[in-house]
């Protein structure tokens, strides 16, 4: 293995930085341990009593006393002698040096004292990771970038990819990941232009089919099976329309969000109030309520209101019960400092399980037990989440009072 490839390597790296870390912490401690180890032997040879004599230059005594040596701070080792005439002298005796050369370095004192040593370490390990820091940080970065670009992909944003620098196995696994993506993307796309194809394709022959059916006589005896064709050909051509509208919706492949064209202010009293008078539903407003206007795109919000009428009028109509009885209403709440413009749609429905009140906003999930010929082809409460999301709201659905279910939608308001 070469040098180079051997610093491409993530975990080489990281270990060699740990690595210069202890190897610096350890020369350090060994110094200071050899500085005090020669200290504390120089002063227990001091410490040893000895007799200190001091002649003339005749050679006869003048004075000579047992003492022990004093360390005098970077001068060297003092005796005290008393002398025949009573006077003390004191005799220093100075470090050795060689002539001409630097004294050797060596530690202050205060180093070689317990709190010094230990002020020493806790600097030297501060310095330390104060120089590891930009090393490691540099690399768990990346690591971090990784994390975030596949929490993006992963929460539906399959345009995200990840910045390949580098050598080492961040690198590749950036490289294979933005190789995955794009495959994934791009069967994504290729999976919505065939469904895409596919539905424009199916107007023709559905056209021609009602064509032919209404060129047919009005036979009392096959007026049922019209009746039937006739229905059948409204859930085609709505499923056609649903799966096109959430095709157009669906932003997980990086389409535009602003495909759609600029929002507008959309009063949801009048557009509910249009929707109720269609379908023959009761709307119900708290008096003295006036209009109530969210941005958003007006079409996209009236197609929310008529699945939320419609899936109330199937359920309703299965449990015996009329349009009438469907019940809308539109009203400002305010929620954790927020204004929000709060629709309920009621039905008279069986209502909907608290185990399946999130699966059936799934595309193409309907209850257990569902009677193909109540209708719907499980995307209209699907669509109904998509266009909620697309305007910052949330959808959600709970018991009625006196039975059936409550639909929920929270906007949020101009």
């Amino acid at each position: 293995m070469s040098f180079a490839v051997f610093g491409q390597r993530l975990y080489l790296r990281i270990w060699l930085a740990v690595v210069a870390a202890v190897t610096v912490l350890t020369l350090v401690v060994g110094w200071l341990w050899q500085q005090a180890l020669e200290r504390d032997r120089a002063e227990r040879e001091a410490r040893v009593t000895r007799t200190v004599i001091v002649r003339d230059g005749n050679g006869e005594v003048l004075g000579d006393a047992p003492t022990q040596a004093v360390r005098i701070p970077g001068e060297g080792w003092q005796f005290e002698v008393r002398m025949n005439d009573g006077q003390t002298l004191y005799v220093l005796l100075p470090r050795p040096n060689r002539t001409g050369a630097p004294p050797p370095a060596r530690a202050p004192d205060w180093l070689l004292t317990p709190a010094g040593f230990a002020w020493l370490l806790g600097l030297v390990a501060f310095a330390v990771a104060l120089g590891a820091y930009p090393i490691v940080r540099r690399l768990t970065k990346r690591l971090e970038t990784l994390q975030k670009g596949v929490e993006r992909w992963g929460s539906g944003d399959l345009s995200t990819r990840l910045p390949e620098t580098g050598q080492d196995e961040v690198a590749y696994l950036a490289g294979r990941f933005n190789a995955a993506a794009e495959r994934v993307q791009t069967l994504l796309q290729s999976h919505k232009t065939l469904l895409a194809n596919a539905s424009h394709e199916l107007r023709s022959p559905l056209a021609r089919i009602r064509m032919g059916l209404a060129l047919l006589g009005q036979d009392a005896g096959s007026a049922l099976q019209r009746a039937e064709m006739a229905r059948s050909i409204d859930e085609l051509d709505q499923l056609i329309d649903e799966i096109l509208l959430a095709s157009r919706l669906d932003l997980r492949d990086g389409a535009d969000p602003a495909a759609l064209g600029p929002k507008e202010e959309v009063d949801l009293v009048g557009l509910a109030a249009e929707e109720c008078a269609r379908t023959g539903a009761l709307l119900q407003m708290d008096e003295g309520s006036g209009e109530l206007v969210v941005p958003g795109h007006a079409r996209l919000l009236r197609r929310l209101l008529r699945n939320l009428l419609e899936n109330a009028r199937r359920y309703g109509r299965a449990a015996g019960a009329t349009d009438a009885e469907v019940q809308v209403s539109v009203r400002p709440v305010t929620e954790q400092g927020r204004t929000l413009a709060l629709i309920s749609v009621d039905d008279h429905g069986p209502g909907v399980p608290a185990d399946q009140r999130t699966r059936i906003f799934e595309p193409f999930y309907r209850l257990p037990g569902a009677s193909e010929r109540e209708g719907g082809v499980g995307l209209g409460l699907s669509l109904v989440r998509t266009i909620t999301e697309r305007h910052a709201g949330t959808v959600g659905v709970t018991d009625r009072p006196g039975g059936g279910a409550r639909f929920e939608v929270r906007l949020p308001v101009a």
